[in-house]
């Protein structure tokens, strides 16, 4: 027997009404909801952001409304206006339903379907406490006095407060719910400023009556309205940003605003006055020529930025008005100031630093791609060119786009676009800002799906078809987070490339004078020039030109971000010449994001790398990642050395064999130095790599000249010749300012003349020198054999039978000190260990080192600081020569060395890092002493190296603070935020610990 099927109840149950509460269907039962007659009711209950939030509070209510709620109920069927304000408020906001709970008599407010003016606003918030007009000499048309100032008037005044708040909440969400008209984001924050105003104004009327309680107000008090507030586009819960002018700025005048900030932040929101001079050190009164003082004198770019939206609020309306005219006149040339892009970037990456990490993809208001990027964007663009054009001087973020747009720094479509995703996450900072009436800017977790369902239903996100509500909510967080990152690109950077393009006639174009405004503002130190550039690199209609024009907006705002903008620009330009004629360069900068970034921080912060690069061009290819990581990190540096050597052996002619040799080390210089800068090798790591190219080339240099003197003379070589590396090429800790010191010894073979066997390695060492410190496109290559017995007067070569007489007979303590870095590095290996191992008795005495032999070891060192040390140089911040510098820890892990080698076979190290863990193992020195001295070598070598790659010579002397110290520190991994003096006080702390180490140790 087959069922009838069983009709479907036109009552829809509380699963499709989207009602998971247990409680759901006793409730609808219990207001009588469960019929027929109350569909529509259900199912605008069922669009309700939060469709069990709005079912609860609305149980609540009819319990606190008790025989009042036949009013209510009636009214919610037959007024889908009401029904669609009271539903979408209760499912919104569990802070305002609760305060409509308090006072249920309010619902009847959620009938009236337009906004109260300012008018309305301030005399009814001045109605609660019974204020009238200010009078006597200082009365004025926003001042009141307040006649209820008892302990109830705060309470009485956040009731009303919440009233207006609830109602505006309520016609902001209603369209969430009913077809209801939406309430557009301005009109919104406007509504809210004009709230905020009302309610200061009724603070400070309470605030007059208590402090001059009996006799008129004696000063003339000016409030003015700061950040969102001063915009007029508030948000609903925010801190009100006010400064106070007062004439007199007297103790009257500082106990008004002390107590108008007290009430108002009792009984409205957080009253904030840390904006105003000298921030919270400073008075909170200012009279209006103090304030302008401080101004002209003091005041710091942040602090004009933040003046762009003062506004007059309440109390002496006229007084503000004339703090305002004062004021504005030095914000529109603040952008002359020589700090100007300094302090504007290290405005902007302070507000970045503040969002943690993990918070960075939720956080609306200061992460990346957020609010704060397009209202800095837009601030700095108004600071840039306002000062000639008028039309810009406005204060809201959405006011100040549209006239950019008009006036043509903006083009138009992307001041839609950027506007369009500013309003949505600003809806999105409402409706979270609503859910408890607590001031938050952030996103739900990405796993909190009910979370992000209940946002996409009060922003009214709705299903795609694809999507639903949260997939689609999510869509477009994503895709505006996109778009606003482009900002820059998009804000400063393609009306620049427009003005110097001549390719669309429609292009939004600026002006020359406000091109060079613009990239002055950006933190070129010669705008002209860089225009110049730019227009030399877009010249012409040529394929390449065009891809230079779509390039350049993004490598600029790259570039902008490093030490030197104007030099990588310029770099940029020369390299883009040097390849015009390789078309995979700019194929590889368009298509490998990474390669382009990579090369636009290393152009920007580096005078050592651009004219490498340009000899070097395929090293820009490895700026790419590839599977493995970065590429710049692929090649081992055994790997290198073989090839270098393989090179050079392809050739018979030993000046085209150093060519090839010198070719690949300048490719390797490239990567290392690239890598080095960009974070991905540590001084351990660029140490050894140098050292193994230096190695390396010396290596193929010799060989090529002996290869070349057999070949010459048709027979083989009469001696076997050695180099010993000694100091830092000894060590393979070499950085890119240091020489190659080396030893050259030779030993004649079975049946040659000794004097015959030397003269042929003369002449084979004073090649390699020649042709390796020859003038080239790359660094120079200096053999220094200044190390040598009898020092430059003795002769270059000896054989190894002559170093064991002069070291056995002659050798001094200094000799004794650098033969602890003798290590053999090129040709013959069996003769150079067995010059090692001649030595041996020499750096590692019997007994350890003698006690005079000391003295005159420290005796040597006291002199080298003493003479040694250019004139001028500051002996702090020395990399080499200064306390705690290089010198100093090498000087003292050498002594150790001699005095207990002998004892130590681990100490028979070259390295001197090597050296310090060995001596920690041994317990020498405690482990404490020697991460002092391990951490000042790191930190000096670091130091250095990021020197030379920064100017692109060798220097030792690190600068004092300002724009060259800065660039030194961002390539050593600092941020570049304080002219380098965090770096540097970093760097003075180190090496000053462990200076007192090495008066305690080498000092004795």
């Amino acid at each position: 027997m087959v069922r009838p099927p069983t009709a479907r109840s036109a009552v829809p149950g509380v699963g499709r009404l989207g009602l998971l509460d247990p409680s759901a269907p006793a409730s609808l039962r219990a207001l009588g909801w469960d019929n027929v007659e109350s569909i529509p009711v259900l199912w605008s209950l069922s669009r309700a952001p939060d469709p069990d939030l709005a079912l609860s509070a609305i149980i609540r209510l009819r319990e606190a409304l008790g025989t009042d709620w036949v009013g209510l109920d009636s009214a919610i069927r037959t007024e889908t206006a009401l029904r669609g304000r009271l539903f979408a408020l209760l499912g919104s906001s569990s802070a305002l339903g609760d305060h409509l709970i308090a006072e249920p008599s309010v619902w009847e407010l959620l009938r009236r379907g337009t906004l109260p003016d300012k008018d309305e606003l301030v005399a009814d918030l001045l109605a609660v406490v019974s204020a009238v007009p200010e009078e006597g000499p200082n009365a004025s048309p926003m001042l009141f006095r307040a006649g209820d100032v008892g302990p109830d008037a705060v309470a009485s005044l956040r009731r009303r407060y919440r009233d207006h708040l609830m109602v505006l909440a309520a016609l902001d969400l209603a369209a969430t719910v009913e077809n209801e008209p939406v309430l557009p984001y301005r009109v919104v924050g406007r509504q809210l400023a004009d709230l905020a105003d009302a309610a200061l104004t009724a603070a400070l009327s309470v605030a007059v009556a208590r402090v001059c309680k009996d006799k008129p107000c004696p000063v003339r008090l000016a409030v003015i309205a700061m950040g969102k507030c001063g915009a007029r586009e508030l948000n609903y819960v925010s801190d009100v940003d006010v400064v106070f002018v007062a004439e007199p700025a007297d103790a009257t005048a500082t106990r008004l605003a002390a107590e108008m900030m007290s009430i108002g932040s009792q009984a409205f929101f957080e009253v904030d006055a840390a904006l105003r001079p000298e921030g919270k050190a400073g008075a909170l009164v200012r009279t209006l020529d103090s304030h302008l003082a401080y101004y002209k004198r003091w005041a710091r770019t942040w602090e004009f930025q933040a003046l762009l939206k003062n506004r007059p609020m309440t109390g002496d309306l006229e007084l503000g008005r004339r703090y305002r005219d004062a004021v504005m006149p030095m914000v529109w040339t603040a952008s002359e100031r020589p700090d100007f892009v300094s302090d504007v970037q290290g405005m902007r990456r302070r507000v970045e630093g503040l969002v943690p990490a993990e918070l960075q993809d939720r956080e609306l208001k200061l992460g990346r791609g957020s609010l704060r990027d397009i209202e800095f964007a837009v601030q700095l663009l108004q600071l840039v060119h306002g000062r000639v054009d008028e039309n810009l001087h406005v204060a809201s973020t959405v006011d100040a786009l549209t006239a950019l747009a008009a006036d043509g720094y903006v083009g138009r479509d992307d001041a839609a676009n950027l506007n369009a995703s500013y309003e949505f996450l600003r809806l999105l900072e409402h409706r979270l800002q609503l859910q408890r009436l607590q001031r938050t800017h952030t996103l739900p977790a990405d796993d909190d799906v009910e979370g992000l369902r209940w946002l996409a239903r009060a922003a009214h996100v709705r299903p795609d078809g694809r999507q639903d509500a949260v997939g689609v909510l999510r869509s477009e967080i994503r895709r505006n987070a996109v778009r606003i990152r482009r900002l820059h690109t998009k804000l400063f950077y393609r009306p620049l490339l427009e003005s110097v393009v001549k390719m669309d006639p429609d292009a939004l174009r600026l002006s020359p004078a406000a091109a060079v405004r613009q990239l002055a503002a950006l933190g070129y130190v010669a705008p002209e020039n860089a225009l110049g550039h730019l227009e030399a690199l877009t010249r012409g209609v040529s394929r390449k030109g065009r891809i230079q024009a779509l390039l350049l907006p993004t490598l600029l705002q790259w570039l902008g971000e490093t030490p030197n903008p104007d030099a990588g620009l310029l770099a940029y330009r020369r390299l883009s010449e040097a390849l015009d004629d390789q078309t995979w360069f700019l194929r590889e900068l368009r298509d490998e994001g990474a390669i382009a970034e990579r090369l636009m921080i290393v152009l920007g912060s580096s005078e050592f790398l651009p004219d490498l690069l340009i000899n070097a061009p395929e090293t820009i290819r490895m700026f790419a990642d590839g599977p493995n990581g970065p590429a710049l990190l692929t090649p081992r540096p055994e790997d290198v050395a073989r090839g270098i050597l393989t090179a050079a052996a392809r050739y018979d002619d030993p000046t085209r064999a150093v060519a090839a040799a010198r070719s690949l080390r300048r490719h390797e210089l490239a990567r290392i130095a690239s890598a080095d800068l960009l974070g991905m090798l540590d001084v351990p790591q660029v140490c050894l790599a140098l050292s193994s190219v230096w190695v390396a080339v010396l290596e193929a240099s010799l060989a090529a000249m002996i290869r070349a003197s057999e070949v010459e003379t048709g027979e083989p070589a009469p001696a076997d010749v050695a180099v010993i590396g000694m100091g830092r090429l000894g060590g393979m800790e070499l950085g890119y300012g240091s020489d190659a010191d080396v030893l050259f010894v030779c030993d004649p073979r079975p049946g040659v003349d000794e004097t015959k066997a030397v003269k042929w390695a003369n002449s084979v060492a004073e090649q390699v020198q020649r042709l390796l410190g020859a003038p080239s496109t790359d660094p120079p290559l200096h053999v220094d054999a200044g190390l040598r017995p009898e020092g430059r007067s003795g002769p270059l070569v000896r054989t190894l039978a002559s170093y064991q007489a002069y070291y056995a007979q002659w050798s001094q303590a200094w000799e004794m000190q650098a033969l602890l870095r003798a290590h053999q590095v090129a040709g013959d290996q069996d003769l150079g260990l067995r010059f090692l191992h001649a030595i041996d008795k020499v750096r590692y005495p019997a007994g350890g080192v003698s006690e005079e032999a000391v003295r005159e070891i420290r005796r040597i060192k006291a002199r080298v600081d003493a003479e040694r040390l250019p004139r001028g140089a500051d002996p702090a911040t020395h990399t080499k020569l200064g306390r705690g510098g290089l010198a100093d820890i090498e000087w003292t892990v050498q002594l150790l060395q001699l005095r207990h080698a002998h004892k130590i076979p681990g100490l028979h190290n070259t390295s001197t890092l090597e050296a310090l863990e060995v001596i920690e193992k041994s317990e020498l020195l405690s482990a404490e002493d020697v991460a002092l001295l391990r951490d000042s070598w790191l930190t000096a070598t670091k130091a250095r190296n990021a020197l030379v790659l920064v100017r692109g010579k060798a220097i030792d002397q690190l600068p004092a603070p300002g724009s060259l110290l800065s660039a030194v520190a961002a390539v050593a991994g600092w941020p570049n935020t304080d002219g380098g003096a965090e770096f540097l006080d970093n760097y003075l702390r180190i090496t000053r610990r462990a200076k007192a180490v090495v008066e305690r140790v080498f000092g004795g």
